[in-house]
């Protein structure tokens, strides 16, 4: 497995860069990659803290970016299908002429799972060349994340009362779509409508397309937070996940079925040293400014030749 990245050694690789920035920004006519974000559960693009984040990631990426709205934002995160929510996304970014020649995507939370879904789904769409992932549910939470907004909330958990894997819940609340329980695999295999698909792990259905496409990917960056308490556990994040039928024993991501037989092409991105894995020490999606320069805007400053580029200070 590809040496996982921390901040030190990143931190080096970012100031190597920026020494060598004279010979990066010798093309200067090449602009960055745009860059799309997906929201997680509960946010819309609209909110505060969002388009702050979109601003600063516009602001020091240099590169036109994009905050693409789940419907119509909070409630359609919660209740809509994850497949549609993909599909939305996916009429979208074909639509954006800007994107046409490709793009950079930043996912947040369960914005991640709908990014991936693009990005094996979607067809007929531009390219994505990089995939920044901050706390994604890759490969299942064991239970349902918090819920903040009381209106929706209540209804949530009264849909989750009828059994998460039903299909009414399945069809009806978007997180059931990536609760994975490990003592409960067969009603997971059964009646989950999106993870097992999205992760390629039902052997009939393995689809070769879904894989070729992720492993199309220039770089995959997997950001975990340590003290996640929203994603359980949180290494799945980088695609760790609870051994089957044992909830006390977490496998890496290099542990996993899903890497060893590749199903998804995350052992081959690994292995040619386009995945990064890093891990920050706080909790669901904590992460300050200067982690954001650090280890997020390098990917955004791309450009389509796959060149860093270094903007001039």
């Amino acid at each position: 497995m590809a040496e996982r990245k921390c901040h030190a050694l990143l931190v080096v690789a970012v100031i190597l860069v920026a020494l060598v920035g004279g010979s990066v920004d010798a093309s200067e006519g090449e602009k960055p990659l745009p860059f799309i974000i997906l929201h997680g559960i509960g946010d819309e693009c609209k909110n505060q803290g969002l388009y702050e984040f979109t601003q600063l990631l516009i602001n020091m990426s240099g590169a036109v970016g994009f905050c693409i709205e789940i419907g119509n934002g909070a409630s359609d995160s919660f209740f809509m299908r994850l497949d549609k929510q993909a599909d939305l996304v996916c009429d979208q970014v074909k639509s954006i002429q800007g994107l046409k020649d490709g793009y950079n995507i930043v996912g947040l939370s369960q914005g991640n799972v709908v990014a991936r879904a693009v990005i094996e789904f979607c067809d007929g769409g531009p390219p994505v060349h990089n995939f920044v992932s901050l706390g994604g549910p890759h490969a299942g939470t064991a239970s349902i994340p918090g819920c903040t907004l009381m209106s929706l909330c209540k209804l949530a958990n009264a849909l989750i009362r009828l059994g998460v894997y039903s299909p009414f819940v399945q069809n009806h609340l978007a997180p059931s779509g990536y609760v994975k329980i490990p003592t409960d695999l067969d009603a997971y295999y059964k009646g989950s409508l999106f993870l097992p698909k999205l992760n390629n792990e039902i052997a009939i259905y393995r689809n070769e397309t879904y894989k070729k496409r992720l492993e199309s990917l220039n770089h995959l960056v997997l950001i975990m937070f340590q003290q996640d308490a929203i994603l359980i556990p949180p290494q799945t994040a980088w695609f760790g996940y609870y051994a089957d039928n044992d909830f006390g024993t977490v496998l890496p991501p290099e542990e996993t079925d899903l890497y060893k037989e590749d199903w998804i092409g995350l052992r081959a991105l690994d292995e040619g040293g386009r995945v990064t894995y890093i891990a920050f020490p706080g909790d669901h999606l904590s992460i300050n400014d200067l982690e954001v320069r650090d280890f997020i805007i390098p990917y955004l400053k791309s450009s389509p030749t796959g060149e860093v580029r270094v903007l001039s200070s």
